[in-house]
């Protein structure tokens, strides 16, 4: 998609860098963490959100990259939390699926 800066990203019209990059999924630090460590996993495919997702293997690249980048982090240590927001209630700001891998905090209940 023409206007989408994670495509944008992936085609390298605009630079970014790069914590991982293959054919399929690539992953960046968050502009705007939320936690310590706040990365994002991010299909090169254009796909809107993730209620367009209609091959189960994206969701196999994009959290199976996730998990292993936590895990070769050593995040599985203390924990960590992978989200996806879609649509615009959802808090998906971004018309890209990606995954938000967050860890560094407690993001359990009770909060604190």
């Amino acid at each position: 998609m023409s206007d989408c800066i994670f495509c944008k990203f992936a085609n390298g019209e605009i630079p970014v860098e790069f914590v991982y990059r293959d054919e399929d999924v690539f992953v960046i630090r968050d502009i705007n963490p939320q936690a310590s460590t706040h990365f994002l996993v991010i299909p090169t495919q254009h796909i809107a959100s993730s209620a367009e997702v209609t091959d189960p293997s994206v969701w196999s690249k994009v959290v199976g990259r996730a998990v292993e980048l936590a895990c070769k982090m050593g995040l599985d240590r203390d924990g960590f939390r992978m989200v996806v927001n879609t649509g615009e209630q959802g808090g998906q700001t971004v018309p890209h699926l990606h995954l938000h891998l967050l860890s560094g905090r407690n993001f359990g209940w009770p909060p604190g």
